[in-house]
């Protein structure tokens, strides 16, 4: 006999005999006990003392009531409980060996009709708990108990009880079970509410049917990940089931809680429809043909600018961006991101056909934009790409202050020509700011923002500044600011300038705005690129990711923290889905090719540096991971090659000098890397030049006091490219030295 059972015993006697150990859990050991005055047999479970001591028994206690106030045919009621020698504790009946996980570990996959009735008792009993205010917060298969063929829910008020410490988490993560947590519950967001226990639930039906959660993976952070990473697999590829199943999975499985179920009744509804219609029968379908592209995926292409004055070029690529950020929010449509489609600006007579083939979409949307004083006229049309034909097409003619109504209608239109069932107010476009002059000097600062060079960007800084003059309170004005200082950062502006005023502005955009993305991606650059708060970074950058499933540099960033907190081959997959949604920005595929690199699969970076090129023959930086895979295999004559190639095409950046170095120094041309050296060293002390090529450097040559000095520097100015010098192959010559 333990300890705790000891102590149960003593604590409960007179009242119940404590017999044996049940089971037990991460925070929770269950006892098989006898009810002495009633004379039956029950479960008593028991929290850790640990766990105890920081729930305190007041909060404990207080969710227990409610829960056991809860009365329903398929709720499992709470008898009892309280503390008893400093254990918090509460009664149930005794369901040994009858729980839903008991089964699945025996039939592992559920007959269609017992996996929908089962699925729908137990959303029926979450309904009435919502109704009653009360959110489970752990549904899992251990918490479904099968009783005569029903299923009873076990285990309400204890996740409610849990959740209020946050020092009461695995890993950082929040209360509940990585497998079938939401999204919301994984990014530790603490006002969920019953759609949350819905995905949950998704998450056990999905299992019924396949004999496996929908993500799974060797720990907890890497379920996550892919929750906020992967689409939900398809049940399909499993077993045969009604499409009316496949639907009501993917709609209680979606990542926004607005798109899911609005109830359990709702779901509970769904699923007995089909029970009723006799479609749980087993269908046989005729064999597809599986396609690689997405079958609601659409391209938008720059609006032309049709106005008589070429400065309105900004309105129309601005109107083009914020109709791909309409779109992106609608569940189950696949949209180009913005670099991908504006890759196709300027282009005369491009074929839709070949659009669909390079960005793997169905349909294309084009037209333009014509913007004289305070009126616009936009024409817009939607061609699907396999046959030319149109799909929709409408000319709007409006006052500019009906600009948003304009997105809106357009996006709505969409949606109703791919024939998708809108959810909700999906699409809806709000007005960031009720002030137009400030709307429309926002979108000349994207304009230049997107141009991406140091004079477009600071250009950029100064409209967004200007916006915010116009209107203090918007929050996308602030989010615009932190994009640049974040772009400028470490190449143009020493980070110790440029980081401070990009979360300065992050958080006031966030102030206003908590759901802006954009800022929130920003936030999650500067934890992690230069304050070096890892695990708070990767954690913003995936509620980032969950607020913007479709955002590809969303996506790109999560990726980048990722290896910063040991997880390199989901950084890697973080960084493959980037490029996937952003085919045509090579920035993402040179970081793929970066991160293949590190991981010491230098044949894959390669082939991936090749595949970038082809799409880019000028990406300088492209140049510098081919150089640097071919020079860790042995080949310095090649990868000198290369590094020279990409300095060719960006002589102000400094890395090429390092890398040059590098493989001279392989070559025993050492005379040559000490002269690029010198001159790299005078440079530093006229301008900024960014300490760890320094440090690079040096260590090739076999100057590790110097390396070491130029390291201190980096460290001092906390320079983004140290945060990778532990997988960098560049500071190989420096590893077996104790500094």
């Amino acid at each position: 006999m333990n300890d705790l059972q000891q102590r149960l015993e003593s604590g409960l006697s007179g009242r119940y005999v404590v017999e044996r150990p049940l089971g037990e859990g991460g925070m929770a050991v269950v006892f098989l006990a006898r009810d002495l005055r009633h004379g039956r047999a029950v479960a008593v479970k028991v929290l850790r003392p640990d766990i105890s001591a920081e729930i305190g028994a007041e909060r404990f206690l207080r969710e227990i009531k409610m829960a056991a106030s809860l009365t329903h045919p398929h709720i499992l009621p709470v008898f009892d409980s309280g503390s008893a020698d400093g254990l918090l504790f509460y009664v149930m009946p005794n369901m040994e060996g009858h729980s839903l996980r008991d089964r699945l570990e025996k039939e592992r996959q559920l007959s269609l009709e017992d996996a929908l009735r089962i699925t729908a008792e137990v959303a029926s009993a979450l309904d009435y708990s919502h109704r009653q205010h009360v959110i489970h917060r752990d549904i899992k298969p251990e918490n479904i108990l099968l009783h005569e063929g029903a299923a009873l829910v076990a285990d309400f008020g204890i996740g409610k009880a849990l959740s209020g410490d946050s020092s009461i988490t695995h890993t950082g993560l929040a209360v509940g079970t990585p497998a079938y947590m939401s999204p919301e519950q994984a990014s530790g967001e603490r006002a969920i509410d019953g759609r949350s226990d819905l995905y949950g639930l998704g998450c056990v039906m999905y299992e019924m049917l396949t004999g496996e959660p929908p993500f799974t993976g060797p720990n907890a952070q890497s379920i996550i990940a892919k929750r906020f990473m992967s689409p939900v697999p398809s049940v399909q590829i499993t077993r045969d089931v009604p499409k009316a199943v496949e639907i009501a999975l993917s709609r209680v499985l979606a990542r926004s809680p607005a798109d899911r179920f609005r109830t359990g009744a709702d779901f509970a509804d769904a699923l007995r429809a089909i029970l009723r219609t006799g479609e749980s029968a087993a269908v046989q379908t005729p064999p597809e043909v599986k396609s690689s592209v997405a079958p609601k995926a659409i391209a938008v292409l720059p609006l032309a600018n049709m106005s008589a004055d070429p400065e309105n070029e900004y309105f129309s690529d601005g109107m083009t961006e914020e109709i791909i950020n309409a779109l992106a929010k609608v569940p189950g449509v696949h949209v180009a991101s913005r670099s991908s489609s504006f890759a196709f600006k300027g282009k005369k007579d491009v074929d839709v056909r070949q659009v669909g083939e390079r960005l793997g979409v169905t349909s294309v949307l084009e037209g333009s934009v014509r913007k004289i004083g305070n009126r616009i006229r936009i024409a817009a049309q939607l061609v699907n790409v396999e046959n030319g034909y149109q799909l929709w097409s409408e000319t709007y003619d409006r006052q500019l202050e009906d600009v948003f109504a304009v997105q809106d209608e357009i996006s709505r239109s969409i949606v109703e020509a791919l024939k998708m069932q809108l959810v909700g107010a999906t699409t809806q476009v709000v007005a960031p700011t009720r002030n137009l002059e400030a709307y429309t000097t926002y979108l000349k600062g994207r304009y230049h923002f997107n141009k991406s060079s140091e004079q477009s960007l600071r250009k950029a800084l100064d409209l967004f500044q200007h916006a915010l003059l116009q209107d203090p309170g918007f929050a996308r004005a602030y989010a615009g600011i932190a994009d640049v200082w974040c772009d400028l950062a470490d190449d143009w502006v020493a980070p110790d300038d440029a980081y401070p005023r990009a979360k300065a502005a992050a958080e006031r955009a966030l102030q206003r705005d908590p759901g802006l993305a954009d800022a929130m991606i920003s936030m999650g650059k500067v934890l992690c690129w230069h304050e070096w708060a890892f695990d708070e970074g990767a954690e913003r950058l995936a509620r980032a990711v969950a607020l913007s499933p479709n955002n590809s540099e969303a996506q790109w960033v999560l990726g980048t923290a990722l290896p910063l907190v040991g997880r390199m081959s989901e950084g890697v997959e973080a960084v493959r889905r980037a490029v996937e949604l952003d085919p045509l920005r090579v920035a993402y595929a040179g970081w793929l090719t970066r991160f293949l690199l590190y991981d010491k699969d230098y044949e894959a970076a390669i082939a991936q540096g090749h595949e970038l090129l082809e799409v880019d023959d000028e990406y300088g930086r492209g140049f510098v991971w081919m150089g640097s895979a071919y020079l860790a295999l042995g080949n310095p004559e090649l990868a000198l090659d290369w590094f020279q190639r990409g300095q060719a095409l960006e002589r102000a950046v400094r890395s090429y000098d390092a890398m040059i170095v590098r493989a001279l120094a392989a070559m025993d041309r050492r005379e040559e890397a000490e002269e690029i050296m010198s001159r790299l060293e005078a440079e530093s002390r006229q301008q900024y030049v960014r300490s760890e090529y320094l440090a690079m450097g040096h260590a090739a040559l076999g100057n590790l006091d110097s390396a070491f000095e130029s390291l201190e520097r980096a460290y001092q100015a906390r320079s983004g490219g140290l945060i990778y010098i532990h997988l960098d192959p560049g500071y190989d010559p420096l590893r077996a030295d104790a500094r």
